[in-house]
C-alpha cells in the first residue's frame, strides 16, 4: 500500500458536517435579517411619532401666543391627536417709558410613558412683545 491511497471509510460524513454548517450560517443570517427590520421598522414609526409631537407642540405654542395676555400662567394639559400638550406662559413687563410685556412661551407634547419603549416628547418655545393695548411689539 502507497502513502497516496487512504481507506474510503475515513471521509464518511464530511457531507453532513457541511450541510450542518450550512443550516447554521443561513439560520444566523436569518435571524439577523429579522433583528434588523424590525429595528429599522421601530425607528421608522418612532421618527413618525416625534413629527406628529412636534407639531402638537407647535399648535399648542400656536395657541399660547394667541391667547398671552395679561397675567398668563400654566394652562391645563390638553390632548391633541393622542399627545398632552403642556403650554407654560411666562409674563416679564418691563418699563421703556410705557410697560411693554414680554411673553415666554414654552409648549411641551408627550406621548407614553417617560422611559418606556414608545415614549416621545417634543417641546417649543417662543418669546412675544406684546403693548399695553395688546398689539405686537
Amino acid at each position: 500500500m502507497t502513502s497516496q491511497s487512504r481507506p474510503a471509510h475515513r471521509q464518511h460524513g464530511f457531507a453532513a458536517i457541511a450541510a450542518i454548517f450550512l443550516v447554521v450560517v443561513l439560520a444566523a443570517l436569518g435571524a439577523f435579517m429579522v433583528t434588523y427590520s424590525n429595528t429599522q421598522q421601530l425607528t421608522s414609526a418612532q421618527d413618525i411619532q416625534g413629527s406628529r409631537a412636534y407639531w402638537a407642540a407647535r399648535a399648542g405654542l400656536e395657541w399660547g401666543i394667541a391667547s398671552a395676555t395679561g397675567a398668563c400662567g400654566t394652562s391645563p394639559p390638553t390632548t391633541i391627536d393622542a399627545f398632552t400638550v403642556a403650554i407654560i406662559c411666562t409674563p416679564t413687563t418691563y418699563n421703556d417709558g410705557v410697560n411693554i410685556n414680554i411673553f415666554n412661551i414654552t409648549s411641551t407634547a408627550a406621548f407614553g410613558t417617560t422611559g418606556s419603549i414608545g415614549a416621545i416628547e417634543r417641546s417649543v418655545s417662543a418669546s412675544i412683545c406684546r403693548n399695553p393695548d395688546g398689539t405686537f411689539c
